[in-house]
C-alpha cells in the first residue's frame, strides 16, 4: 500500500513537473516574442532616426558645397546707404536689400504675418538673413521653409506683400529669388550669408528689438 502511495506521490510530482515545465517553455516563448518585438521596434526606431541624420547631414554638408562657392542667381547691391531714421522710407526692391532704416530692429524668427522692412533692414546689418514668400504661397511651402529655417539664429521668416518671386531669400547687398522652397540654393544662401562677410555691424543682436505681429 505505502509503495502504491509512494508512485502515486512520484507520478503527481512528476506531472506537476511536466506542467511547470511547460508553463517555462511558454514564458520562455512569449517573453521571446515580447522581448523580440520591443527589440524589433527599437530597431526600427534607430534605423528612421539614422536615415533622418544622416540625411540632414548630407544636407548640410551639399549646403557647405554650394555655399564654397558662388551661388547661382544671387544679386548683389552697393553703395547703399545706411542712416538711421524713423520716417518712412521708399526702397527700389521687394524685399529691400538695405539701405536707411529704423533704429529698432526686428527680432529674428519666423512671422505668418508681414512685418516692418525698417526695421527688418536693420536685423540684416546685425547679419540676418531675410526669407519671405508670397502670401499666396502653398502651405507645404511654407512648411518646408519653416522647417528650412528650423531654429538656425539670424535668420526671419515671412511672408511679403506684392514681391515678385515666390521666394526670396535676402542678406544685406545680396538677394536670391527662387520659385520653390526646395531650391537648394536656398540653404547654401543662409549658409553662405547668416552673419556673412556682407554683415556690416558683426557681433550685433538679433534679439531685443522689436517682434511684430504674427511670431510663431
Amino acid at each position: 500500500m505505502n509503495k502504491k502511495r509512494a508512485q502515486e506521490n512520484t507520478d503527481r510530482q512528476a506531472r506537476l513537473a511536466a506542467i511547470q515545465a511547460k508553463q517555462r517553455a511558454g514564458e520562455r516563448k512569449r517573453n521571446a516574442l515580447i522581448f523580440g518585438g520591443i527589440g524589433a521596434v527599437i530597431l526600427a526606431i534607430i534605423v528612421a532616426v539614422t536615415i533622418v541624420i544622416v540625411g540632414q547631414i548630407q544636407e548640410r554638408n551639399r549646403a557647405d558645397e554650394l555655399a564654397a562657392q558662388p551661388i547661382e542667381g544671387v544679386q548683389t547691391y552697393e553703395d547703399l546707404t545706411f542712416n538711421h531714421t524713423e520716417a518712412d522710407v521708399t526702397y527700389e526692391q521687394n524685399p529691400p536689400v538695405g539701405g536707411d532704416h529704423n533704429p529698432v530692429w526686428t527680432n529674428c524668427g519666423v512671422y505668418t504675418e508681414p512685418i516692418p522692412a525698417t526695421n527688418t533692414i536693420h536685423s540684416m546689418e546685425h547679419g540676418a538673413v531675410w526669407v519671405t514668400y508670397q502670401a499666396d504661397l502653398p502651405q507645404e511651402e511654407i512648411d518646408a521653409l519653416t522647417d528650412l529655417v528650423g531654429s538656425r539664429s539670424y535668420v526671419v521668416l515671412s511672408p511679403n506683400a506684392d514681391q515678385e518671386s515666390p521666394v526670396t531669400a535676402t542678406a544685406w547687398g545680396l538677394q536670391l529669388e527662387v520659385d520653390s522652397a526646395d531650391d537648394e540654393r536656398l540653404g547654401a544662401f543662409l549658409t553662405k550669408y547668416i552673419e556673412g562677410e556682407q554683415t556690416r555691424e558683426p557681433g550685433a543682436p538679433c534679439t531685443g528689438g522689436i517682434t511684430p505681429p504674427g511670431a510663431s
